[in-house]
């Protein structure tokens, strides 16, 4: 092994260690929600932005504060509302007096972790806005193209019950979020655990007080992402991903299935996923722990398929239980 590919193995290691206790410092404020903060280390570990859904008061947005406490990076928070504007998420062009010109004031957008809480109760035009800065990674004002901090991940929520006063997401736009995490009700025992933290002064509203510090940093993620390119993938698993997105595609209750980015982005995923449970390849139960997040939201039913009580996951069950695995 060369001096540099000991120097890797070694910034990889402490990086893993750095997540591992990203990993616990949630652990203080989130309970019951492991699923979740899984989907965002591994969002993290792939640049990629992440769609979490879930009913009211399961902490998405407690979840993503969280995450922002913990880590070394900048942050913004963005409540999308019916009357916000594609200028107040991108920046806008501002006029000057003393230098009788326009100069650009960057928006909220400008930042590395980009909370977008309730997403979906804002128009077309200003989710739209979004399209170029998760895709291309930067904003276009007037022509002249700005780019964004690197990293720049959106973790964007929603509602999946209310649907009063909301705009659904384009499917453009949801096939460019990674995952698609959901978020249940917890059980019993996490409910009481829960109510417990509440009992003994937890403040959802004061992170610091909950013992939550940065742990992990732009270092750590930059080696993070370093390791997990080294994981390898075999020829099997490639062709195992890729029948998995095709079958998708021929469900009699699809009528929009999983495309190539869809694909690329489940490989992305299940090298993060390989890497974070320790191994430098990846298996086909590895595929399968990420499959749902990554394609769930890349798949649109058919409406009869709907009426009759068929689900994105339901499809993807069968499509994971009825698809050769690779030996």
């Amino acid at each position: 092994m060369t001096d540099a590919a000991a120097d890797l193995q070694v910034r990889g290691e402490q990086a893993r260690e750095a997540l591992v206790a990203l990993r616990q410092e949630l652990g203080k404020a989130i309970v019951g929600q492991d699923a979740a903060v899984s989907g965002l280390i591994v969002a993290l570990l792939c640049r990629g932005h992440v769609l979490i859904e879930g009913v009211p008061g399961v902490a998405k947005t407690l979840l993503v504060r969280s995450l922002a406490a913990a880590l070394h990076l900048d942050t913004a928070r963005i409540q999308f509302t019916p009357d916000l504007m594609p200028g107040d998420v991108t920046g806008s062009l501002v006029y000057d007096n003393r230098t009788a010109e326009f100069s650009f004031r960057e928006g909220p957008l400008f930042t590395n972790l980009l909370l977008a809480d309730e997403i979906n109760r804002t128009p077309p035009k200003t989710q739209s806005s979004l399209l170029e800065a998760m895709e291309e990674r930067q904003v276009s004002v007037d022509g002249s193209p700005r780019p964004l901090p690197d990293p720049f991940v959106v973790i964007a929520t929603q509602n999946p019950v209310e649907y009063e006063g909301t705009y659904p997401l384009p499917e453009a736009q949801l096939d460019r979020f990674l995952l698609k995490l959901t978020m249940a009700l917890p059980s019993r025992a996490d409910e009481v655990a829960i109510l417990t933290r509440h009992m003994s002064g937890f403040d959802p509203r004061d992170l610091a007080a909950a013992g939550i510090s940065a742990v992990a940093g732009p270092e750590d993620l930059a080696a993070a992402r370093a390791a997990t390119a080294k994981v390898n993938i075999s020829e099997e698993i490639i062709s195992y991903i890729v029948d998995i997105c095709r079958a998708t595609r021929e469900s009699p209750a699809v009528q929009l299935g999983v495309s190539p980015r869809g694909a690329t982005a489940l490989m992305h995923a299940t090298r993060a996923w390989a890497w974070l449970s320790g191994r430098d390849y990846v298996t086909p139960d590895d595929v399968k722990a990420i499959a749902r997040p990554a394609l769930r939201h890349r798949i649109g039913l058919r409406p009869e398929a709907e009426l009759e009580g068929s689900t994105p996951d339901g499809v993807l069950e069968h499509v994971l239980a009825t698809v050769a695995v690779p030996r």
